[in-house]
């Protein structure tokens, strides 16, 4: 075979090679712009999961409640409120990003039988709220569920209570408003951060619309804060609260050994610390 001629098919090979490397590339580049278009625009579908309820709806609780309903400009807000006896507190419960307040039925006597009263809110668009979330207005609702229960006892006797999505808007709720103390059951450090787990190869701090940064929150609350968090979380890791503790030497962690997301309130080391802390 003459050189010239095998230069040549060689060239031609390279040339045929480039171009297949580079619809490679641009279909690689387009899949990724469309993954990242995509997550922008279903983020709320990925973060929120609520259950809207009619005004109307008769809630189930085996306790007793009330509900207080808030017309705002152009919505409404709806809180559970579980009453007890010779009230000695109350808990601001923010829940966390399922269906709505009964879904979390199964908290409340967990501090009803310490004599807390429990207070749970329901987010834009979760039960009988009415709206739809974004970050700014659920930390707004979250200091006004604060603000009406501190005209009725004084603020050393509230303790805020998050729960997963709510660890961001009780965290805000503590840093703005004064409490006895601030709990956190499977926190996040940041939605950023959370995001960046489950979407390593995008820019999530652009894309995301939410932020709820806990640890900044936390550098600014005054109460004493505990961190309850399982080592086998499956939604959120647990070096999450690691990552919060290395920041915040005075805060308490509450390691539940096998914990899942949803079951740490199974574990006796949970019930039993959740006991002291209301006892103090």
């Amino acid at each position: 075979m003459e050189p010239g001629l095998f230069l040549r098919i060689f060239e031609k090979m390279n040339a045929g090679l480039k171009k297949r490397i580079r619809k490679i590339i641009i279909a690689i580049a387009a899949i990724y712009i469309m993954g990242g278009t995509v997550l922008y625009f279903i983020q709320d579908s990925i973060l929120f999961h609520p259950k809207p309820l009619p005004a109307g709806y008769k809630f189930s609780f085996e306790q007793p409640f009330e509900e207080i309903n808030i017309s705002l400009k152009k919505s409404n807000l709806n809180i559970v409120k579980f009453p007890t006896k010779n009230r000695k507190g109350i808990v601001l419960f923010y829940h966390g990003n399922m269906e709505n307040v009964e879904h979390y039925k199964k908290y409340p006597p967990l501090f009803l039988r310490n004599r807390y009263e429990v207070w749970i809110i329901d987010y834009p668009g979760f039960g009988k709220t009415t709206g739809r979330p974004t970050e700014k207005i659920m930390e707004k609702q979250a200091l006004l569920m604060y603000d009406i229960a501190s005209k009725k006892i004084k603020s050393d006797s509230i303790i805020i209570y998050g729960k997963s999505l709510g660890t961001g808007v009780a965290s805000y709720a503590a840093a703005n408003r004064p409490c006895k103390q601030l709990i956190l059951e499977t926190p996040y450090y940041s939605i950023p951060s959370l995001a960046k787990h489950y979407f390593p190869v995008y820019p999530v701090r652009t894309l995301i619309k939410y932020s709820f940064p806990v640890h900044d929150y936390l550098q600014k609350v005054q109460a004493p804060i505990t961190i309850f968090h399982g080592t086998k979380d499956e939604a959120v890791p647990y070096k999450h609260s690691e990552w919060l503790k290395e920041e915040n030497k005075n805060l308490e962690l509450i390691t539940i050994e096998n914990g899942r997301h949803n079951n740490l309130s199974d574990f006796d080391l949970f019930r039993k610390k959740i006991d002291s802390l209301l006892i103090k």
